[in-house]
């Protein structure tokens, strides 16, 4: 699963994935520094694999995890090549979700690229960003989300109409056509479409950004709040800088830095969280010969589908599968005892996997 992290430059992009991945990329203050996008694998933080990894004495344990892009910042006009756009649309197609960083953190040292004032330029010393934009160096986290979701809709409506040109003639793609141009319509008037699921499995193929599900994030200064006018967005806040220092530190500093400042959940689980959330992303659980394994499955997808997620052998050659849920196993205390309580369940190939079940499948090899 990718989640491209996108924004204007020098928004906090590369400073956020460096907390997320505890890595080391390069951050400047100049935009356009990122060229090819950071990409780094995280581990979503799960509770439950302690618990498990105690009651089954498990040998080895492994998270499942979520791959997250730094793309390079976007620009007005980058649907036309503005700022290498197009190179950089191109990586955004490439990913399942968005998490669009919007800069809502005041420091005249680190240059701002306003909708106002094409261009960046540092403030003057002592002088504070203004939230209208209207000086060198404002910011407006409002017009920065606007510039950003219209690139992504010009970018769009171009594959559409290519596409409008190249069917318009053919009797066989009329329901397709109709289809580009209700889209099409929608994004000139600024508005997502609204779309079933027949529809949307059609659309798949174009990649189309306007439709990729987004988490907006407000990154803020330490003693920032997320603006008023951000909650519409449902935007979350996080202090991308102070993340990152905090991921410097022992995990027992950290922990203690954390209570002398008050912070309960750390930001960086919140925001895969809610990633998870965006995506109606599940976590299921296998145990093999001791060892425990958490894995990512898409809301509402069965067992046989789940069993491909380990391997495809499993799915070609599915038999069943045996089943019981992370709450119920707690609950009862041992796999032994789930057993003799008929707890642990026989299910087929169309059961509905549930968060937090631990599943052992039975197949044999068609080869």
């Amino acid at each position: 699963m990718q989640i491209g992290i996108v924004g204007l430059p020098n928004v906090g992009k590369t400073t956020l994935f460096n907390a997320l991945t505890r890595g080391h990329a390069k951050v400047e203050r100049y935009p356009f520094t990122t060229i090819e996008p950071n990409i780094g694998v995280v581990e979503v933080p799960d509770e439950r694999l302690a618990k498990l990894k105690e009651l089954i004495e498990a040998s080895e344990v492994t998270p499942t995890t979520i791959k997250f892009l730094d793309i390079a910042g976007l620009v007005e006009g980058a649907s036309k090549g503005q700022g290498l756009g197009n190179r950089f649309l191109a990586k955004i197609r490439e990913v399942e979700a968005i998490v669009h960083i919007v800069r809502c953190f005041p420091d005249p040292n680190i240059a701002h690229i306003t909708p106002d004032l094409p261009g960046q330029r540092p403030l003057p010393p002592g002088q504070s960003p203004s939230w209208g934009g209207a000086q060198a160096g404002g910011l407006n986290p409002i017009k920065d989300i606007e510039i950003i979701n219209l690139e992504l809709a010009l970018a769009d409506l171009e594959i559409i109409e290519k596409r409008r040109e190249k069917i318009k003639k053919d009797p066989e793609a009329k329901e397709e056509l109709r289809l580009l141009e209700k889209v099409g319509e929608s994004l000139k008037q600024g508005e997502l479409p609204e779309l079933n699921e027949k529809e949307r499995e059609v659309l798949k193929e174009y990649h189309l950004l306007s439709l990729k599900p987004v988490l907006y994030v407000a990154n803020l200064g330490e003693e920032e709040e997320v603006p008023e006018d951000l909650k519409k967005y449902n935007a979350i806040g996080i202090c991308a800088q102070l993340e990152s220092e905090m991921q410097e530190l022992p995990e027992e500093e950290r922990a203690q830095f954390r209570a002398e400042l008050g912070i309960g959940e750390i930001g960086l689980e919140k925001l895969i969280r809610e990633s998870y959330r965006l995506l109606r992303l599940i976590t299921f659980f296998t145990l093999e010969r001791k060892k425990l394994r958490a894995w990512t499955l898409e809301g509402g997808r069965n067992v046989r589908e789940a069993a491909g997620r380990i391997h495809s052998d499993m799915e070609k050659g599915f038999i069943k599968a045996e089943v019981i849920n992370y709450s119920d196993l707690i609950q009862i205390g041992s796999l032994s005892q789930a057993r003799e309580k008929g707890l642990l369940k026989i299910e087929g190939k169309d059961y509905r996997v549930a968060e937090g079940d631990i599943i052992t499948i039975k197949f044999h090899l068609t080869r």
